[in-house]
């Protein structure tokens, strides 16, 4: 009985290395949990192009928004671990888990096979407000009566929570103003209803550079080539905070490892690309790279983090 076994899973682990060596023989389906036209689904766009390329199949991008994005991630994380099905997520992945009741395990119900793109928001004041840097925004909160206002792009948001996070961190208060979409809480804050926003790189950067609003800090560790003269949030006198805007490709668990493999040396190498990173950069991000393992951790270091901020602010989902 012993042997009959031994020589089953011999038997399975041959056929699976087979099927791997093999793939892909059809197309293959990266599902995007959020609507056409944002930034993950462009990502999602262009990285199933460079993939389609390299492995001569075409990728498809299925678009599944709904849920703040747990829709489309739950079809993806109950797919088949064929290699066939794969799901574009965002930073906002990570958030998700502290919101909401998930139908599956972030964590240990997905395969993680490459971080895709990284970028950091950026932290604008109205240009009314008297604050060139951290340390005068800081001092005017700490002072002023009532407290200073800011902006996001909805209640539970990756935006609302960076917020709190740095709130929370330099001990200071400020009034939220949820809004639906990051486009009305750049508006109503170059109105100055708002009196400060975190805001993506994409549609943040054009305003700044128009003079609307003042950046006043990054929030990655390192400075950006579109801002080298903006420092970064630990530069400015507050040691430890960072936050990474990312996106990245997973698998449902039990995915082949060779086919994890082969899927991140093909997009590992096409985001040395020029042409890769232009197009990232059009959405306000760089190319990011590495190993599955990186990106694994990654997911789970920020679950970790993003679930604490919930807990201490008391965020509820909308």
């Amino acid at each position: 009985m012993k042997r009959n076994l031994v020589v089953l899973t011999a038997l399975l682990l041959v056929t699976g290395t087979a099927s791997a060596q093999q793939w892909p023989t059809k197309p293959i389906r990266f599902v995007a949990p959020f609507a056409p036209g944002g930034g993950t689904d462009l990502i999602g766009r262009v990285a199933a192009q460079k993939l389609t390329e390299a492995v001569m199949q075409q990728v498809l991008v299925d678009n599944r928004p709904g849920a703040g994005g747990t829709l489309g991630a739950e079809i993806g994380a109950k797919s088949p671990p064929d290699g066939y099905t794969f799901t574009i997520i965002a930073g906002s992945y990570s958030v998700n888990p502290g919101l909401y009741k998930l139908a599956f395990d972030p964590v240990n119900d997905i395969t993680a096979v490459i971080q895709l793109s990284q970028g950091p928001l950026l932290i604008v004041v109205h240009p009314s407000l008297p604050a060139k840097n951290i340390k005068e925004l800081l001092a005017i909160a700490k002072t002023r009566k009532g407290g200073l206002s800011y902006a996001s792009s909805g209640q539970g948001s990756i935006v609302h929570l960076a917020t709190e996070l740095f709130l929370h961190t330099t001990g200071v208060k400020a009034v939220h103003i949820p809004y639906k979409g990051t486009g009305p809480a750049i508006t109503d804050t170059m109105a100055g209803q708002t009196q400060m926003l975190w805001g993506s790189i994409g549609p943040t950067l054009p305003v700044v550079k128009n003079g609307r609003l003042r950046a006043i800090a990054v929030t990655t560790a390192k400075r950006i080539p579109a801002l080298p003269d903006v420092p970064t949030v630990m530069e400015s006198g507050v040691p430890g905070y960072e936050v990474v805007l990312w996106h990245g490709l997973i698998g449902p668990k039990g995915l082949p490892r060779p086919i994890v493999d082969r899927v991140n040396a093909e997009l590992n190498k096409a985001l040395k690309a020029k042409d890769m990173e232009e197009k990232l950069a059009t959405d306000g991000v760089s190319s990011a790279g590495g190993t599955p393992e990186q990106f694994a951790s990654l997911i789970k270091r920020d679950i970790e983090i993003w679930r604490k901020v919930i807990q201490t602010a008391g965020v509820k989902p909308e």
